[in-house]
């Protein structure tokens, strides 16, 4: 599937031909430098792989300095690999205007971390309820996570306090507003993963 790398500005909201507010995210996309053409006799797979953003030569390991200068680019940020791009050669550029306005996109990010949190913020949990006959401290406990001699254990899977966020996401079927070419600028429907700032792959 064909896409570009972005980064995400921030939220806002764009009123419709309706004259409805629509919540909606600003995506910095592109330009992305088509940086390897990986094919089915060499690597067993036929896609493009795009650089987004810039890096400090010096940031950069020699063996990723010299994959850079074969497609005559400066080093990048961010890589990410598409298919079913059509005609594309090393060192090609790709913009915002393969996307169209109307259309529905996938968006991947990483989440928000979060740290470590209790049931109640991770699972969206009640907590046991009322203070009541003497329960001072259990207002955002668990509960019972399982019987006792049988099966005596815990089963993995289970609703517990942990790491919460930080991970890979992806909301499907986001609808493009506005692409705006001339400042690299994609605006779709609703949010998307990632704080503001953080690197985004679209995907039509």
């Amino acid at each position: 599937m064909p896409g570009i790398i972005g980064r995400k500005i921030g939220m806002t909201s764009i009123y419709s031909a309706e004259g409805k507010a629509l919540p909606c995210t600003m995506i910095e996309a592109g330009p992305c430098v088509v940086t390897q053409v990986k094919t089915q006799d060499r690597d067993g797979y036929e896609a493009v792989q795009l650089g987004f953003g810039s890096k400090k030569e010096k940031n950069t390991p020699n063996a990723m300095q010299g994959h850079f200068k074969k497609a005559k680019t400066t080093p990048k940020s961010a890589l990410a690999e598409f298919s079913n791009f059509e005609d594309l050669n090393l060192g090609d550029t790709v913009n915002v205007d393969i996307f169209s306005e109307g259309e529905f996109v996938d968006i991947a990010g990483t989440s928000k971390g979060k740290g470590f949190q209790g049931v109640v913020k991770r699972h969206n949990f009640a907590g046991v309820g009322q203070a009541t006959h003497g329960q001072h401290n259990r207002l955002r406990a668990p509960g019972s996570i399982g019987a006792a001699s049988y099966p005596a254990k815990v089963f993995k899977g289970m609703r517990m306090a942990g790491q919460m966020g930080n991970k890979r996401v992806t909301a499907e079927n986001l609808q493009v507003l506005k692409v705006i070419v001339d400042k690299n600028i994609l605006i779709v429907k609703g949010s998307v993963p990632g704080a503001n700032g953080s690197t985004l792959t679209i995907v039509k």
